[in-house]
């Protein structure tokens, strides 16, 4: 039987199979993202977070112990 080749270009199916997921995940509702997603807070949400139990804050980026320690907790 003759071999078949493979080619290293992706096909044009997949190809359009990503770009039409990338504009799905782009226009997500922007009421179904957080409202407040900062790495650094300052001011009375500061002080917000810190009073409450490390298990109740929100994921934040960047927060790596706080976000494993809730990921934990929910488990």
């Amino acid at each position: 039987p003759a071999m078949r080749t493979i080619s290293p270009l992706p096909s044009v199916a997949s190809v359009a199979f990503l770009a039409a997921l990338a504009a799905l995940v782009s226009t997500a509702p922007a009421a179904a993202r957080e409202a407040d997603r900062r790495v650094v807070t300052f001011g009375e949400t500061r002080q917000e977070l810190k009073s409450k139990p490390m298990t109740e804050r929100p994921n934040r980026p960047l927060h790596v112990y706080g976000n494993t320690v809730r990921r934990r907790a929910h488990r």
